[in-house]
């Protein structure tokens, strides 16, 4: 037989039929793939990651800044009205979100599926921080609207020194500004850590019955076969291979790596989309002399015609057993969606459907890449100078710097934004037919994966809802529920989650602060 014969016989050999395809072993495939597998086990799942383990990417613990987006302290997610109130409705929907995301994460404790909850999750308060006359009157309306709502029962608000000096120690030592400070304080926050949360989910999943997950493997194409399937190609890079995976559904969780799959797969619905990419850098200490004078994540407001992704702050972290601290974020840029990507993934995402969608954007938010090259020229005493606003005693010799992950933020012709609109957050991609699926875009999505996984199961198989909507609610016992609307449900399932997650103590009385 000639070599090429061979490798041909041996490249069909590879080829496998599954029911489902996850690309990207991250935080939303391991979330996607646990719901299907809790709601179909007899499903075979195949799960495709080009790197040698989970949660190396975007899900990491050093590519994200950890916070539990429940809207909390993050001042960006509530605006204000023409008319002069709070619009809070973005706030009230991320908290529902992440409430959602705990209640999954929960069963899967209470199941014995995961284990050890603290190790990706830690009860830390949430604290806005803002100066200057017209932010204290910004925070306080927030304050306002939010702490009668349900959903943000215990926040508290001072312009008190005395009890800021309680709450942010580090940031009040050597404070000598006289322009007015204010501060809120949520003390049921959390410090989530994504990279274990995924390993644990994944590594529950890998033991499941029809679940195969494969590392140092890379999907290198996606197309529509005969049947109406789909065919990804696969690099095996073990055994340095090409195999061919046939699947009734796929979906691409890759984070940045989404859109270039999703452009391959050739569905109208890929088409006018395109891609930023953007990387996050942060100034991080470890000298246990200040890190153990700061016990909160702190958001401020961001700088006037930033974008809402560099609200600065500054987060507690525990990562591989030892409590460090971050501030930023820094942008900087590489023309890489992924860390570990290409350098040429900016240019080849550039396509004839979407060059305009793209220079239509570029022209939209000069703005933006004015900020953009302000970031890339900072030395790092001017990162400093930033730092010192929250903390007056920074010295450089305390904090270096730290490159955490790559965001991609879509690009795309809309209705009521026009061509080219710059979008922030995530967003859900589906085929028309709904076998295929994908999901691109930055923050929140680690903290609202379960409600994205959800929306992608509603999507994707609404034939079954019927069918599996009494597993979902056993997982999830607000599904279909509001939370905003129903406080009742909302203090129970909290409470439920906050004792199994080990936020509070299991017998002590439900609170939430």
């Amino acid at each position: 037989m000639l070599p090429a014969e061979k490798r041909y016989q041996e490249m069909n050999n590879r080829q496998k039929k599954t029911e489902v395809i996850l690309v990207g072993a991250g935080v939303m495939s391991a979330t996607v793939g646990t719901l299907l597998n809790k709601l179909e086990p007899h499903w075979h799942i195949t799960l495709f990651e080009k790197l040698d383990k989970a949660g190396n990417e975007s899900s990491n613990e050093w590519n994200n800044a950890g916070t539990g987006h429940a809207a909390l302290c993050e001042l960006n997610y509530t605006t204000v009205k023409q008319d002069g109130s709070m619009n809070i409705s973005k706030a009230v929907e991320i908290n529902e979100q992440f409430q959602v995301s705990r209640q999954l994460w929960s069963y899967l404790v209470d199941e014995n599926q995961i284990r050890d909850p603290q190790a990706f999750i830690r009860p830390l308060p949430h604290i806005s921080f803002v100066h200057g006359e017209d932010n204290v009157k910004f925070l306080k309306k927030r304050f306002e609207a939010l702490s009668n709502h349900p959903l943000f029962e215990g926040m508290e608000y001072s312009e008190d020194l005395e009890t800021l000096k309680e709450w942010i120690p580090l940031m009040m030592e050597g404070r000598t500004s006289k322009e007015p400070i204010a501060a809120t304080k949520v003390a049921s926050g959390t410090d989530v850590n994504f990279g274990e949360l995924t390993r644990k989910m994944l590594a529950n999943l890998e033991n499941q019955n029809n679940v195969d997950i494969y590392y140092n493997h890379r999907v290198d194409d996606i197309k529509r076969i005969a049947d109406n399937s789909w065919e990804v190609k696969v690099r095996n890079f073990e055994d340095d291979m090409l195999e061919y995976h046939t699947a009734n559904f796929v979906f691409i969780g890759a984070g940045g790596g989404a859109l270039p799959l999703l452009q391959r797969t050739g569905i109208p619905e890929s088409k006018h989309v395109g891609g930023f990419p953007i990387s996050g850098e942060f100034l991080i200490c470890d000298n246990p002399e200040i890190v153990d004078q700061h016990h909160a994540k702190v958001y401020g407001k961001e700088p006037e015609g930033a974008p809402p992704m560099t609200v600065p702050h500054l987060d507690s972290r525990h990562i591989a057993g030892k409590n460090i601290l971050l501030y930023g974020p820094f942008a900087g840029f590489t023309p890489k969606f992924l860390k570990a990507g290409s350098y040429m993934d900016l240019l080849g995402s550039v396509e004839p459907n979407n060059i305009f969608t793209m220079l239509a954007a570029g022209a939209k938010n000069m703005s933006l890449i004015k900020y953009l090259a302000q970031q890339l020229l900072m030395s790092k005493e001017q990162r400093m100078k930033e730092l010192r606003n929250f903390v007056p005693n920074a010295k450089n010799k305390d904090w270096d710097t730290l490159v955490a992950g790559q965001r991609v933020q879509v690009l795309e012709d809309t209705e009521t934004g026009g061509k080219g609109t710059l979008q922030f957050g995530t967003e859900l991609i589906s085929s028309k037919d709904n076998t295929m699926a994908a999901l691109l875009g930055e923050s929140p999505g680690a903290s609202t994966s379960v409600s994205i996984a959800l929306d992608v199961i509603k999507t994707c198989f609404p034939e079954y809802l019927e069918e599996w909507e009494t597993k979902i609610k056993e997982m999830i016992p607000s599904y279909g529920e509001s939370l905003a609307e129903n406080p009742e449900l909302f203090h129970k399932v909290h409470h439920s989650s906050s004792c199994t997650l080990g936020l509070v103590e299991k017998n002590k009385k439900m609170t939430l602060h």
